[in-house]
């Protein structure tokens, strides 16, 4: 049996900042392109809910597959090359101790 691995968990924001679903991206291996397409619908729901995806637990794999598709990823608030960050943060964990993602 092949261990599965944790690529990434997103936890999904409304608008009023209530957490609406979190979701566990993994499998067995490297993440692919299915993942970021979860992610990315993810980040879209979000988008249309006025609301924003965080992610948290990121894998260095899951983190460089996100990187390669351009799919915007922001760290602490700053989005990376300037480009429009479609919502989406990336949290290291026990960053904020009042985050109910630490």
């Amino acid at each position: 049996m092949v261990a599965r691995k944790r690529w990434c968990r997103v936890t999904v924001f409304g608008r009023d900042g209530i957490v609406i679903g979190e979701y566990v991206f993994e499998g067995a291996g490297r993440p692919d392109l299915g993942a970021v397409d979860g992610v990315a619908r993810l980040a879209l729901l979000a988008s249309r809910l006025a609301g924003r995806v965080a992610l948290v637990d990121v894998s260095t794999e899951m983190r460089e597959l996100l990187d390669l598709v351009g799919l915007a990823v922001e760290v602490k608030g700053q989005s990376e090359l300037r480009e429009e960050p479609l919502g989406i943060e990336e949290r290291q964990k026990g960053m904020d101790s009042g985050d109910p993602l630490a």
